[in-house]
């Protein structure tokens, strides 16, 4: 069993429920969930839109790999309606977005995936969620 760490993020539509509704289908699709953080309310980061977000964390026993957790998240998001990643520094608006932050103690560092986040250290929505819950 491995613990992974992710961030929760939505600025469209019914935010709360986004990130509740996310976080329902991680429990089905991933594991077991830990700990969920409180909501932060915060403006967009990297790119300017009128739409605030509403950012979480949430902590999950899991027996997927990083790659298959990957490929969850990833089909969670299209599910709830994400029609686009964000991609080479170019943000958007989104209903949900999932990000890995943390898989155990892993390092990983491929095209498709990035673990511990590469730049979770410079955003305040990702950091103050995960230190809530983070498991010393």
């Amino acid at each position: 069993m491995s613990i992974v760490y992710l961030g929760l993020g939505s600025n469209l539509g019914n935010k709360e429920q986004h990130i509740t509704t996310a976080v329902k289908h991680l429990e089905q699709r991933v594991g077991k969930v830990r700990r969920l953080s409180s909501l932060l309310k915060t403006e967009p980061w990297g790119f300017t839109s009128p739409h605030s977000f509403v950012n979480a964390a949430v902590s999950i026993d899991t027996t997927l790999s990083p790659h298959e957790v990957l490929e969850a998240t990833q089909q969670i998001e299209r599910d709830m309606g994400r029609k686009q990643k964000s991609m080479n520094g170019e943000y958007h608006d989104r209903i949900i977005d999932i990000d890995i932050l943390l898989y155990d103690d892993m390092e990983i560092n491929e095209k498709d995936l990035t673990i511990p986040h590469p730049l979770m250290h410079q955003r305040d929505f990702v950091m103050i969620p995960l230190r809530e819950i983070i498991e010393e």
